[in-house]
């Protein structure tokens, strides 16, 4: 019988070429400009009179529209055969959604940027996902994505840093409008959302750009392996707990403001956000060797458990009303942890799994539960806060991340490890 394995990767003479480089500073440039607005839209929409339910219903909105966006994404990729374009487009639309926030002056303008830097997100993440591993070898997929991811966070850490900082200095200029400050950090933040864009165009490559005309959708679906969607299952359970971190700064803001009023509120929340980003880059690559050395399944299964721990920490935050910075620092490094593991090794186990031909749709499918996962999950735990209480939201949270990692721990039982 005719051997038909793929030829090796072109990173099995090392796994850090131009291609994971250049993926790796653009998604930094990326994450400046968006991260950037996480940190700011809590405070925006405070000053601007919105509550945490719209709060949680626009990034849950957001989140549903990334995640229907990376399915068709994947799909029509591996139909077309133009992966890269895709992704510029998708990079291309943040700083376009960074200037409806910036323009808002209510919910609805607030709600279409997010959409809009969401769909963005959505169309260029299974992709982009899907080019960096097929630039490396199997060997050291856990590498090369926990490099990626933290060069990702590296723009996180200083998008919010930088974007805290003028938020203060605009502050005291004494502007008349209590959004002005807010306002004015994001214009400035789509610079490098742009660059971005130039970043992407210039380094990535696209190892493969076969287009496959007679693809059909629900056909390719219906033939990803069984363990792969038993896989999607767990993946869903624990996102649907997996409520969206700007509820996390809302909630340190809400916990210090008594203390030091709104504006300082968000200026402190903004810099433990920053911490969970820093604790993210610092572990995101010993994560990825980690996983290389003692398998993928088994680390994302504690980065699991690590979320669960995060929504019961915030529970005894809000049930104690905690306005200690150190405590809320600890619940923002853990939750640092947690993403850092699920960013990093969600992908490569999907990897694992699927056939090379099927990982940008399994990336599509994988991004799909995410995104309907978390969109349940920000709705509903900024329902719950309104509505009830914030020690009931994050409970929820609490209790689907739990069952989402016993899931992904029943499910490895007895499977063996795949390369």
């Amino acid at each position: 019988m005719k051997d038909t394995a793929p030829p090796p990767a072109p990173a099995e003479a090392g796994w850090f070429n131009r291609t994971v480089a250049g993926a790796g500073l653009t998604s930094a440039l990326g994450d400046f400009c968006y991260e950037t607005t996480t940190v700011m839209l809590p405070g925006l929409l405070a000053v601007l009179g919105i509550p945490a339910a719209a709060l949680g219903l626009i990034e849950g909105i957001a989140d549903a529209v990334a995640a229907f966006t990376k399915m068709v994404s994947g799909y029509i990729a591996d139909k077309l055969g133009h992966r890269k374009l895709l992704v510029l487009l998708g990079y291309a639309l943040t700083p376009v959604g960074q200037a409806c926030l910036a323009l808002a002056t209510g919910w609805p303008l607030i709600l279409l940027g997010r959409v809009v830097s969401w769909f963005g997100k959505g169309l260029r993440g299974p992709l982009r996902d899907a080019i960096v591993i097929q630039a490396v070898c199997a060997a050291t997929r856990g590498r090369a994505f926990g490099f990626h991811r933290a060069a990702d966070t590296v723009g996180a850490v200083a998008g919010p840093l930088i974007g805290v900082a003028l938020l203060g200095w605009a502050e005291s200029l004494g502007w008349e409008d209590a959004a002005a400050p807010f306002r004015f950090v994001l214009w400035l933040s789509l610079i490098p959302g742009v660059l971005a864009v130039l970043a992407f165009l210039t380094l990535v490559d696209d190892p493969q750009q076969s287009p496959n005309p007679a693809l059909k959708f629900f056909a390719s679906l219906r033939g990803l392996p069984p363990q792969f969607k038993r896989y999607l299952g767990a993946v869903g359970l624990f996102g649907i707990g997996d409520f969206s971190h700007s509820l996390l700064i809302l909630a340190a803001t809400s916990l210090l403001t008594p203390a030091l009023g709104v504006v300082q509120a968000a200026q402190v929340a903004g810099l433990l956000y920053v911490g969970r980003n820093l604790v993210q880059v610092a572990v995101s690559y010993p994560v990825g060797v980690l996983a290389d050395r003692h398998g993928h399944r088994v680390v994302l299964i504690g980065g699991y458990a690590l979320g669960a721990l995060t929504a019961l920490l915030l529970i005894l935050a809000f049930a104690l009303a905690l306005d200690s910075v150190a405590f809320l620092a600890l619940i923002f490094g853990v939750a640092g942890l947690y993403v850092a593991v699920q960013e990093a090794l969600e992908s490569t186990v999907t990897a694992e799994m699927v056939q090379p031909e099927a990982l940008t749709l399994s990336y599509g499918a994988l991004g799909t539960v995410n995104g309907v996962a978390k969109f349940i999950s920000s709705a509903s735990v900024g329902v719950l806060w309104t509505a009830v209480s914030p020690l009931a939201a994050f409970a929820l949270a609490a209790l689907c991340m739990a069952a989402g990692t016993a899931w992904l721990i029943r499910d490895q039982v007895g499977t063996p490890r795949m390369t």
